[in-house]
């Protein structure tokens, strides 16, 4: 005996978004949820903004040392790398829970053609890492300022 089923396109489209809308609000939600703060790497958190001087990038970096970051800029790419390591190894496995991440990473932003690559500077403060790329001189604003003449009367 052959059985038929009915096939109803607008119930599988709207089974299949309802799968796809679980699938994106699963992986990109900003709440976390227990699976993914166990898994995953180690990602620091990354500000970055302009203004007339240059591009700042601020990192959050705390419990790393400064000795185990590395900054570099190449072909108008800035790259930072770290790695973030236990404080030190316990023999018993005692954790109750573990949601700091640890390991390494690596972080790159393109940058414009404004930058200068010899106006770089870095500080490391309180876990927080800024970086400053200063602008070229020509791609600076500049005020100009406007020369007004005397009406000559006629």
């Amino acid at each position: 005996m052959t059985l038929l089923t009915r096939w109803e396109p607008v119930r599988e489209l709207a089974t299949l978004q309802d799968r796809m809308n679980r699938l994106f609000s699963d992986a990109f939600s900003p709440v976390m949820n227990q699976e993914s703060l166990s898994s995953g790497a180690f990602v620091p958190p990354v500000d970055v903004y302009e203004d007339e001087q240059g591009i700042h990038v601020k990192v959050e970096v705390p419990g790393i040392d400064e000795k185990d970051i590395d900054i570099r800029l190449e072909n108008n790419m800035l790259t930072i790398r770290g790695e973030r390591k236990m404080e030190k190894e316990i023999k018993e496995e005692n954790y109750h829970r573990v949601e700091r991440r640890y390991g390494s990473f690596t972080r790159n932003f393109s940058l414009p053609n404004t930058v200068n690559p010899d106006d770089v500077k870095a500080t490391y403060n309180k876990g927080v890492l800024s970086i400053h790329l200063g602008k070229r001189a020509e791609a600076r604003p500049k005020q100009i300022k406007v020369d007004i003449k005397p009406e000559i009367a006629a």
